[in-house]
């Protein structure tokens, strides 16, 4: 198995460090608000990275952690805790807004399948943590107090180590395109980035540290978590391509600081889904949350789409390619998964004939399979294999060929493990998996269950009427033996 690592930028041959054993952590979402598409993405990237890596028989310690608290606004050292300040505008406590937008979370990761971590540490559970953390850099000098606050001394650990090794930029260059934000004239360098912050008056969550009451460092939470749930060295780390610098960055130099080592082997990170070419989300105001994809409530877009689409549309391109929002891609997906929904459901009527040969192509699907997956979870490929077998399924349900009961067992269960088990689709054996399209199907069958009727009956005038309107409408309508197929 080949994992691209962002450390090295390179396509490297998967090996844990403990045989048999997967320790992964995946950033997870700042909990203030709805999730987003963006959100999605992520979790679905990593949700089959989790699933795969259990096919392969690995057993899996998934970490995925729940920001609620230090994480501020622009991602910079000033400005409101955002969980804090949703608190503030809606006059609530701050774990009420943490607890609400998990909840939803949870809700939409369920619809779309993603299985749930392992663990699923919170920051503000883990203060005591973090608070030793910090003692460990301080005690080995690369960091410094100023005024309650703890800062980390980035020149002194660039002196030592390399800062930018996982982004690739150099300290000129992040000096140059660092922000000067109020409040910074407590740290000595505008590059610095904070481990503890003393919290004024007005800042609802903190907690007493030997510096300060105050609270920990947005940075500061994962590499602490991180390894203590998965140990000083652990196998992946992942997450959304923005966090790449600052936030994976600090936490290289943080983790290296305080264990004087590396903790993680490889780094992967998904690439970013875009609105007209521009990232989306919350602090852009140009996301569309999850629940509005469902209901369809948002001035984007056209019409409701399932959490499956949803999916569907994020698999269909390679986790490190962007991919960019419109309805027309919306409703290409929607389309795709149609017809894998189709396929599956022709799939399952399949008879076997004992006399029929052996077929070539489902002899070598489930290993054209594995490699599309081992390449760096070429998801998109993956797919398209399982379209390539479509013919051959389409052609033993259309009598144009036949199969004989072990390609049937095969062509079954590559379909289970490849588009169920790990793309995770839930494809339904009855053609499609929303509740509104289940309605739509019924009555387009209804249609034509009237129209056989009629054509039992002679009555050609009703048959045809039928047939004519809804060819029209861009309906497809093949009369079969058993009765009748229809498409769109």
């Amino acid at each position: 198995m080949l994992i691209y690592n962002t450390l090295t930028r390179l396509k490297e041959q998967f090996k844990p460090i403990h045989e048999g054993h997967v320790g992964m952590y995946v950033c997870g979402p700042t909990v203030y608000g709805d999730a987003h598409l963006g959100h999605a993405r992520p979790a679905i990237t990593f949700d089959v990275l989790y699933r795969y890596l259990m096919h392969l028989g690995y057993k899996v310690r998934y970490v995925r952690n729940i920001t609620d608290v230090g994480h501020l606004e622009h991602d910079a050292d000033e400005g409101e805790d955002k969980v804090a300040k949703k608190a503030r505008l809606e006059q609530l406590e701050p774990m009420e807004v943490v607890q609400y937008y998990l909840n939803r979370y949870h809700h939409d990761m369920a619809l779309l399948n993603v299985l749930p971590p392992t663990i699923e540490p919170h920051a503000s559970a883990h203060i005591i943590e973090q608070i030793e953390f910090i003692k460990r850099i301080l005690d080995a000098g690369f960091a410094y107090i100023s005024d309650g606050s703890v800062y980390f001394d980035v020149e002194k650990y660039n002196n030592v180590h390399h800062y930018g090794i996982l982004s690739g930029r150099d300290i000129e260059q992040i000096r140059e395109n660092t922000r000067h934000l109020d409040g910074q004239n407590e740290k000595r360098r505008s590059i610095d980035f904070a481990l503890w912050k003393k919290a004024a008056p007005e800042h609802i969550m903190h907690w007493p540290s030997p510096w300060s009451e105050g609270f920990p460092g947005w940075h500061l939470e994962c590499s602490t978590m991180g390894t203590k749930y998965l140990g000083e060295q652990f196998d992946i780390h992942g997450g959304g391509m923005d966090l790449i610098f600052p936030h994976h960055e600090c936490e290289i130099a943080q983790s290296v600081a305080a264990l004087g080592h590396p903790t993680v082997h490889y780094w992967m990170h998904n690439n970013m889904i875009t609105i007209n070419g521009q990232k989306m989300g919350k602090s852009l105001g140009n996301f569309i949350t999850l629940e509005q994809f469902f209901t369809g409530e948002h001035e984007l877009l056209d019409r409701p789409y399932s959490p499956m689409t949803i999916r569907f549309f994020i698999l269909q391109a390679h986790y490190r390619s962007t991919v960019d929002f419109s309805n027309q891609a919306l409703e290409a997906a929607e389309k795709g998964l149609q017809k894998l929904n189709e396929t599956y459901h022709r799939l399952q009527t399949l008879k076997a004939t004992d006399a029929a040969p052996d077929i070539a192509e489902i002899k070598t699907l489930r290993r054209q399979c594995a490699e599309a997956m081992d390449d760096d979870l070429n998801t998109a490929l993956l797919i398209a294999q399982l379209f390539d077998s479509a013919k051959i399924i389409n052609s033993v349900h259309d009598g144009k060929m036949t199969i004989n009961a072990e390609d049937l067992t095969e062509l079954n269960s590559v379909w289970q493990t490849y588009a169920i088990d790990i793309l995770g689709l839930t494809l339904s054996d009855s053609g499609d998996d929303s509740n509104t399209a289940q309605a739509y199907k019924g009555a387009v069958d209804l249609l034509l269950n009237i129209r056989l009727k009629a054509k039992q009956n002679k009555d050609w005038a009703t048959s045809d009427q039928i047939r004519d309107q809804l060819t029209a409408l861009g309906f497809q309508i093949k009369d079969t033996k058993d009765g009748f197929e229809w498409s769109i």
